[in-house]
């Protein structure tokens, strides 16, 4: 049996006490890859962002908001871990500053700097050793290179790709591929259905190989 880690939804970037930045996440993917996860006979701990659903009682789940908090959790249980599956979508920028109070609205353009956030996955993957780490690729354009490239830049051991149709969606496609791009699964249905096929690859390639 091996300790999988997931990250799972969205995380929120605060422009101000009442506003601030995200995506439309909406944790499914994470939730059907903890299913697969557990019934495939694995201990499983979801770190996730804001969501309106419900991970498997069987799961532990570590609710974060931030992409900060999000990366600290993740660093505190990933030394016990055997593997990762970042699945989530972390917000990738945070405002430079913070309102204290509530912006209201003046009648002119408000500029916005905006930083980045960590990587979580690429910032995992440093430590990982004898661990396997899984990410997913989203993007409107390049699907191919760009996965491969957030492969190698990240360290990870698989990489995902999906597009953002699947976004806050039932149904979702996907492609595996390894590190040399080749395509080691291809799979469309329901989350549920892709995400068992997912993690079949996994076991597969990541956990049978390890002995766990």
């Amino acid at each position: 049996m091996s300790r999988i880690l997931i990250t799972s939804g969205p995380t929120r970037q605060y422009l101000d006490p009442v506003r601030y930045l995200t995506n439309a996440s909406s944790g499914r993917m994470g939730r059907a890859l903890a299913e697969a996860a557990l019934q495939h006979g694995h201990e499983v701990i979801v770190v996730s962002g804001p969501v309106a659903l419900t991970y498997p009682p069987r799961a532990r789940v570590i609710p974060v908001v931030t992409t900060d908090e999000m990366l600290q959790a993740c660093q505190a249980e990933f030394s016990s871990c055997d593997g990762m599956i970042g699945v989530a979508a972390p917000c990738d920028y945070r405002p430079a500053q913070v309102e204290p109070q509530k912006m209201h609205k003046a009648g002119v353009p408000r500029p916005l700097t905006l930083l980045e956030t960590p990587d979580i996955v690429a910032t995992l993957a440093l430590t990982k050793g004898t661990r396997w780490v899984v990410g997913f690729a989203l993007d409107t354009e390049d699907h191919r290179f760009r996965a491969l490239a957030k492969l190698e830049q990240k360290r990870c051991d698989l990489m995902v790709m999906n597009e953002p149709t699947a976004i806050d969606a039932e149904c979702t496609s996907a492609v595996v591929i390894d590190p040399e791009g080749q395509v080691l699964e291809s799979a469309s249905g329901t989350k549920e259905v892709v995400a068992d096929a997912i993690f079949v690859v996994i076991k597969q390639y990541l956990i049978g190989p390890r002995g766990q």
